[in-house]
């Protein structure tokens, strides 16, 4: 019998490069620190400091104020400040060639 049941976070776990989140289905997703800029300009200690939002649902970390779901993350979704980053960037650039 199929269930619908969502995952559900576990555990958290940061390095200088990424984000490792364990989930109860057995899942391990490691995604890139960098894809969450509070998280990566935090200290690791701040980054250690996490709590589960609805049982798992989603992890909050209130000494950067960052919250991150747990579908996000199996989805591998970056931080919407990570793309708007990387938009500026790319426009940025744009705007170089075109006066050079």
């Amino acid at each position: 019998m199929k269930t619908n049941k969502e995952p559900k976070i576990q555990d958290v776990m940061t390095t200088d490069d990424h984000l490792t989140v364990s989930f109860d289905d057995g899942r391990i997703v490691s995604l890139p620190l960098k894809w969450y800029p509070r998280l990566h300009r935090a200290k690791p200690q701040q980054r250690r400091h996490w709590e589960l939002i609805g049982k798992g649902c989603g992890v909050h970390w209130p000494d950067v104020d960052e919250d991150l779901s747990a579908e996000g993350l199996i989805k591998g979704s970056p931080a919407r400040e990570y793309l708007r980053s990387l938009e500026r960037t790319k426009n940025e650039k744009r705007r170089e060639a075109v006066a050079a």
